[in-house]
C-alpha cells in the first residue's frame, strides 16, 4: 500500500491488536512492520498472527515485515514472606541464592552470574531503577548492599547491573525454542535482547543462519561501548531506550540516541528507535506535545523507523496511536529543514561500485526532479547501500523474492514489488523502462509527464533516467 512519507512504522502486537480485524485496521492505518513480541504470549497465537499478516499482505498485494522479539534473560529477585518490603534510604540489605522467601533483611537473587560479577562499589538498580543499591561486600554466593534510594520491593523486580559484563547468553534455553518456532514461520527478521558484545550477535547468526535479518537492541552501557563492531555484524539496531534509560542517566539518552543513528547511517545499518514514544496513549487518546516532539527529533535525525510497544499492544487506543505516529513522521518529513539536516550527516560513500551508483542515482533524482527512483535488484546490501544515502524520493524496489521485499520494509524510503518480471533472464533494458514506468504509474508513485530514475543491478550496473 502506497504510503506517504519515508519513515516506517512498527507495531508490537498484543491482546489490543492480535485479532485479524485489528491487525487489518493498524496496517491501514500506516503499521509497515509488526513486531511479535516473544516475552509474551504462547507460540500457538504468535502463529495466528503470522498467518494474519500474510493475509494481509496477499489481499492488498503487498508485503508487510514482521519482526520477531526474543525476549533475552530476565533478571529478577525472588519472592518475600509477604509478597512486598519498604526499604528505607540508608538499611543494610543482603541478597543471596537462598531460594527461601525474603524479609526486610535479605531476598533471593537466583542469578550467580550477578553475584560473581560484583565487587565493592558496584551499583544495583530494581525495579526499573526506582530502587538503587551500592555494593559494599560480596562473595560468589552473596552481595552485602546499602540502600541509596529506598522504597517499596515486590515480588520478582527486575535487576539491573549497569556497566558491568554479565557472563549470561543472550539467548536464553527459552529463547533459542522461540527462535527456531519463529523461523520455522519465517520472519523477516529476528531482535535480539541483552546484546552486550559483537560475539553475543556473532552466535545468534550462527543459529539463524541467513533464514533472517537480526537485529541487535542496544539497552545495555557496555553496548554502547562496542557500538561500532556490534553495528557492523548486525544487519539492523533498534535503540532500546527503556532499559539503556534505566542504566544509563537520562540526560545521556538523546545524545546516545543520535550517535548511535549517525553510526547506523555510516555503516549502512536500519535504524529502529523505540520505547515510549507515544506512552500517555495507552489510556489516552490523545498524545503529549512532548510526545509528538520526540517522533519528530528521531525523524529529524534520520532514523528508518518509530516503535509503538504497550501503546498497539495493549492500550486502549492501537488505531489512534498508529494514525497519530503516521501522520507525524509524514508531516515532519515535508519540512524542508528535515531533509536538510539529515543531509548534513554527511553519507559519504564507500569505494563500491554498487556505492557509486546509488549516488548516481539519488543526485539523477534530485537533479532531474524525479517522482522515485526503481530499484532492479536480489541483494539486500543493494537495497541498504541505496536507502542509507536518504534520497529525497521513495525507492520502489522490484525483486522476484517475497523474502527480500518483507525484509526489506524495515528499511526507509523503501516500496517492495515482488513481480516475477523477467523471462528468461531477459535484462534489456528498453524492457526494463517499460517495466519501470509502469510499476511507478500503477502503485501512483508518478504520473504521464513525470520523471523517474531507473537503478539496475541485476545484470551489471546501470542507471537511466525516464521520462513517463
Amino acid at each position: 500500500m502506497r504510503r506517504y512519507r519515508c519513515g516506517k512504522i512498527v507495531s508490537t502486537i498484543g491482546p489490543a491488536s492480535s485479532d485479524p480485524e485489528k491487525l487489518e485496521g493498524l496496517f491501514l492505518r500506516g503499521v509497515d512492520v509488526f513486531r511479535l513480541n516473544f516475552s509474551h504470549g504462547a507460540h500457538e497465537g504468535h502463529a495466528k498472527v503470522y498467518e494474519s499478516i500474510r493475509a494481509i499482505g496477499k489481499k492488498y498485494n503487498c508485503h508487510p515485515t514482521i519482526l520477531a522479539d526474543m525476549q533475552g534473560p530476565k533478571l529478577r529477585v525472588g519472592t518475600f514472606e509477604n509478597d512486598r518490603i519498604i526499604l528505607e534510604t540508608g538499611d543494610v540489605f543482603r541478597f543471596d541464592l537462598d531460594p527461601t522467601p525474603g524479609n526486610t533483611r535479605r531476598v533471593n537473587l537466583p542469578h550467580p552470574e550477578i553475584l560473581e560479577a560484583l565487587h565493592a562499589g558496584t551499583t544495583l538498580l530494581l525495579d526499573d531503577g526506582k530502587l538503587r543499591f551500592e555494593v559494599t561486600e560480596c562473595g560468589n554466593d552473596f552481595a552485602n548492599v546499602k540502600v541509596l534510594v529506598g522504597g517499596p520491593l515486590s515480588n520478582r523486580k527486575g535487576v539491573n547491573v549497569p556497566h558491568v559484563k554479565l557472563n549470561i547468553p543472550a539467548l536464553t534455553e527459552k529463547d533459542l525454542k522461540d527462535l527456531n518456532f519463529a523461523l520455522d514461520l519465517g520472519v523477516d527478521w529476528i531482535a535480539c535482547s541483552f546484546v552486550q558484545t559483537p560475539e553475543d550477535v556473532e552466535n545468534a547468526k550462527k543459529i539463524i543462519n541467513g533464514r533472517a535479518g537480526i537485529v541487535s537492541k542496544l539497552e545495555k552501557p557496555l553496548a554502547i561501548e562496542a557500538l561500532e563492531p556490534i553495528v557492523e555484524v548486525s544487519d539492523a539496531i533498534m535503540v532500546a531506550r527503556g532499559d539503556l534509560g534505566v542504566e544509563m542517566n537520562p540526560e545521556e539518552v538523546p545524545p546516545i540516541q543520535r550517535r548511535i543513528i549517525n553510526t547506523c547511517h555510516r555503516m549502512g545499518r536500519p535504524i529502529i528507535v523505540a520505547t515510549q514514544m507515544l506512552e500517555s496513549m495507552i489510556s489516552s487518546p490523545s498524545p503529549t506535545r512532548a510526545e509528538i516532539s520526540d517522533i519528530a527529533t528521531a525523524v529529524y535525525c534520520g532514523a528508518d523507523a518509530t516503535m509503538l510497544s504497550a501503546e498497539s499492544a495493549s492500550g486502549q487506543y492501537p488505531y489512534e496511536a498508529v494514525s497519530i505516529m503516521s501522520k507525524t513522521v509524514e508531516h515532519v518529513e515535508t519540512d524542508p529543514f528535515c531533509a536538510r539536516r539529515v543531509e548534513d550527516d554527511e553519507q559519504v560513500p564507500q569505494r563500491t561500485t554498487i556505492d557509486a551508483i546509488c549516488t548516481a542515482a539519488k543526485d539523477a533524482a534530485e537533479y532531474s526532479c524525479a517522482s522515485a527512483i526503481v530499484l532492479f535488484t536480489e541483494k539486500f546490501e543493494s537495497v541498504v547501500r541505496c536507502t542509507r544515502l536518504r534520497p529525497r524520493v521513495p525507492v520502489i524496489l522490484v525483486t522476484e523474492s517475497p523474502a527480500l521485499a518483507s525484509k526489506s520494509g524495515l528499511c526507509y524510503g523503501i516500496y517492495a514489488v515482488c513481480e516475477k518480471t523477467f523471462e528468461n533472464k531477459n535484462f534489456d533494458t528498453s524492457v526494463m523502462t517499460k517495466v519501470a514506468k509502469d510499476l511507478a504509474k500503477t502503485h501512483k508513485f508518478a504520473k504521464d509527464g513525470d520523471t523517474i530514475v531507473m537503478l539496475n543491478d541485476l545484470q551489471g550496473h546501470s542507471i537511466e533516467i525516464c521520462q513517463l
